[in-house]
């Protein structure tokens, strides 16, 4: 199942494109504030220092297409959104954070990173990125009559924004999405109980759920294929590209995603595939997108930043 759209769209995450994320100069001599030139001088054009670069995920994901008008919004001319993975982005964040060096993401949270690093949304006066979201249940057509156990977990299906980030936090770890999930269910047993209160077991019926690879999704889809395989499902978990997640729980390829950003980092293909799946709404509220920065840059707004 879904061999074809696996060989449209998989993000294997391993062909991540390298990402110059920031290069700037920090010297050695410190400013009046005690700073080093480059993590905290107000004078200093970030821009410049970073090559009017801002370091990106996949470019058909929503906080890339919205940074990208943001670029054009804010009259960013000679600035680049660069294309890549969340794995590289959090990667270039990372080594960038720990040499205290300028750099711009595209973020969204829930997500470790916020956990491990200080950082901070600049603020966005022209509302390019929105209000915040939910991450949304989606399933094919049918799926309630084909497997009414796994359509009422997914229905009941809801957690809090500490529960994912304690979840991608483990993971990133362990390495192993599929321990982390076992562990936090074992570990939230109450939590758990009520997603699956009343529903009867079943025997080794199969069931798919496909998920865009960002540590979110990562974290969230293996929690609910966890809960899935203790009540007795043969779970696959299918990481995809956005668009063939969305088109293979559409055409009933795939049984459902706990993956849908909404209204805005998603919204395009909800709109293409609204009419051929069901919705059961939010498993997460307070979702946000953004440009983020670390805690260090002095720097709070994208209307502050400077064209090349």
């Amino acid at each position: 199942m879904l061999a074809r759209l696996k060989r449209l769209g998989i993000i294997s995450g391993l062909s991540a494109t390298l990402l110059l994320a920031a290069c700037g100069g920090s010297g050695d001599e410190a400013n009046d504030n005690g700073a080093d030139e480059g993590s905290g001088d107000a004078d200093v054009n970030y821009g410049e220092e970073m090559g009017y670069a801002i370091t990106g995920i996949e470019p058909g994901a929503g906080v890339f297409k919205a940074s990208e008008e943001a670029v054009e919004e804010y009259g960013l001319e000679g600035w680049e959104v660069q294309a890549s993975s969340s794995g590289a982005m959090t990667t270039a964040l990372g080594e960038a954070y720990d040499n205290e060096e300028p750099i711009i993401v595209t973020g969204w949270s829930p997500h470790w990173k916020f956990a491990e690093y200080d950082l901070k949304y600049l603020d966005d006066p022209e509302g390019v990125f929105g209000e915040a979201e939910t991450i949304n249940t989606t399933v094919r057509e049918g799926l309630e009559d084909d497997m009414p156990e796994a359509y009422e977990v997914l229905d009941n299906f809801n957690w809090s924004t500490d529960d994912m980030e304690a979840v991608m936090l483990d993971i990133t770890e362990t390495d192993d999405p599929a321990e982390s999930a076992a562990n936090w269910v074992e570990e939230n047993e109450d939590q758990v109980s009520e997603w699956v209160d009343g529903v009867d077991e079943v025997d080794g019926d199969e069931i798919e759920l496909v998920y865009v690879e960002w540590d979110t999704e990562i974290a969230s889809t293996h929690i609910v294929g966890k809960v899935l395989e203790d009540l007795g499902y043969n779970v696959t978990v299918t990481p995809l590209d956005n668009a063939v997640m969305w088109e293979a729980v559409a055409t009933g390829e795939a049984d459902g995603m706990v993956a849908a950003w909404l209204p805005g980092t998603h919204g395009d293909l909800y709109e293409q595939y609204k009419d051929d799946l069901i919705d059961l709404g939010p498993n997460l509220e307070g979702a946000k997108i953004g440009l983020v920065v670390p805690e260090y840059m002095d720097i709070d707004s994208i209307e502050d930043l400077e064209a090349k």
